[in-house]
């Protein structure tokens, strides 16, 4: 889908919405601009396409490998007893290859397999218990199960055979781990498509009623599928997340005035509005179903266009919708948004996706992540120079001049525009001192190791003696040989007076 970047803002024709096959329904950039079921047309043929390949060529190797084997050898015994052993593990190797291809698309019935991952899983639950989150899931799982069974008793005996094909899809789900997530999705998409058709065809039941029962449906497998198909650690969906955040932060200095954005957000009604638009987009990652996530993008544009149409006092246009879910996204930054994309059109109902307007958000929604993942200077009618210098953050967009302030312009906003220069002039003061304290330390880190440098100079110069210390002095009278002749101390006497 191209996207065209006009003085006038952000244009997308509608009809780039749409599938490119032209089946009329909305298609969507992760599936290469087509709708989910020209989507999986193309995906089986050009699977079956690559499966008859990888056959040809297997055999093409497997006779050539013959010939070369069997031209080594001259006795034509052994000639023949050669070929027959490669016809056998010819035949074996086919054996194989088509005994692996059931079991890809039908799921295992063994009861053993069956006994051995529920005991598994008991274990892990039971390892799991203690934590407070998995106690969480575990009510909300139980909750969901009680609600979906309460709702299939509506529906009689179809709800019994729903039941079961629900039950029989997730321990199938369950075999199929191991797969890559493409895989799974084809697998879900294939119960989806199945359910409903049965629930047409074979008990009649209206087309409101299937899409209220696929809605429960996918509500009751995907709360218990989420933690194993959500960001799989085998896809890059992560790599994505992280990518897309850096992005969107490294664009925080774009405006709406940039984008041509029709909204005022000095009005307070609008400014309440968008707040809850920015909500709505942050909290899809909070659901586990693809169809509650699909709501908060609902709930997210419809808040849009309520601002869109109080600032313009006119309806509002597809043309000014784009713009303004672009500046959302940009400002609202959600988490794991790629995830929640991919998980999306993955397993979410493909009837949904492809009509009404949960479709077209979702579809805008992409339109808008594509927009900002290309995002360049021409886009925003800057000059390439401005652009690097603000994605280096070497410059920020100029604010308003004083000087051209208008005299009916509102107090606050002129506040505004003050503290924002005040908060620009307190950032430079920061770069200055957080310049200098760095020198100081390199200086620092200098004079310590030119005090050091002297010291070992000196030291290697002057080496210190350590001398052992002189003997004790002996007593005075030590070496008088006549001490025995010495006349007694004098005593004192006292005299009577």
């Amino acid at each position: 889908m191209s996207l065209k970047s006009e003085r006038r803002g952000i244009h997308v024709d509608q009809s780039e919405l749409l599938c490119k096959k032209g089946c009329g329904y909305y298609g969507n950039p992760g599936w290469q601009g087509f709708c989910s079921k020209c989507w999986r047309e193309e995906y089986q043929k050009a699977r079956q396409k690559q499966i008859q390949e990888d056959w040809e060529l297997a055999e093409r190797l497997q006779r050539e490998e013959e010939e070369a084997y069997a031209s080594t050898q001259h006795p034509q015994g052994a000639q023949s007893l050669t070929f027959s052993k490669f016809e056998e593990k010819k035949t074996n190797e086919k054996s194989r290859k088509v005994t692996t291809v059931k079991k890809f698309f039908g799921a295992s019935s063994r009861a053993g397999s069956k006994k051995v991952l529920a005991g598994k899983l008991r274990e892990v639950q039971e390892a799991k218990a203690a934590s407070p989150i998995s106690r969480q899931v575990s009510i909300e799982t139980d909750r969901v199960s009680k609600d979906f069974c309460d709702f299939l008793k509506t529906y009689h005996k179809p709800g019994q055979e729903i039941y079961k094909q629900c039950k029989l899809f997730l321990e199938a789900m369950h075999h199929k781990r191991d797969l890559s997530i493409e895989e799974q999705s084809e697998y879900t998409q294939d119960f989806y498509q199945n359910v409903a058709d049965k629930l047409h065809a074979r008990w009649k039941v209206s087309p409101e009623k299937v899409e209220m029962a696929m809605d429960q449906i996918e509500k009751y497998i995907m709360t218990r599928l989420y933690k194993y198909v959500f960001c799989p650690e085998t896809t890059e969906d992560e790599k994505k997340d992280l990518a897309v955040q850096k992005r969107i932060r490294a664009l925080h200095w774009v405006t709406p005035q940039m984008l041509c954005v029709p909204v005022n957000e000095e009005i307070p009604e609008v400014s309440d509005v968008v707040v809850k638009a920015i909500t709505d987009i942050i909290e899809m990652d909070s659901k586990r179903v693809p169809r509650d996530k699909l709501a908060c993008i609902t709930s997210c544009s419809k808040h849009i266009f309520t601002a869109i149409r109080t600032t313009k006092n006119e309806p509002a246009s597809a043309d000014d919708f784009l713009p303004t879910l672009i500046y959302i996204v940009l400002k609202g930054n959600p988490p794991r948004l790629q995830s929640n994309i991919q998980y999306i059109t993955r397993f979410c109902n493909p009837s949904r996706l492809m009509t009404g307007e949960d479709g077209y958000y979702f579809t805008n929604l992409c339109c808008a992540v594509a927009f900002i993942e290309k995002l360049d200077a021409q886009s925003l009618n800057l000059s390439q120079e401005d652009f690097d210098r603000y994605m280096s953050g070497q410059a920020s967009p100029k604010k308003q001049e004083p000087e051209s302030w208008s005299a009916d312009m509102c107090v606050g906003v002129r506040q505004m525009y003050r503290n924002l220069d005040l908060l620009s002039q307190l950032n430079e003061r920061q770069e200055r001192i957080v310049s200098e304290a760095k020198k100081l330390e390199r200086d620092l880190i200098d004079w310590t190791d030119g005090v050091a440098k002297e010291v070992q100079e000196i030291v290697e110069k002057y080496p210190l003696e350590i001398k052992p210390p002189n003997p004790a002095l002996a007593a005075i009278d030590s070496e008088n040989v006549e001490n025995d002749k010495l006349p007694p101390p004098l005593q004192p006497q006292v005299y009577a007076g």
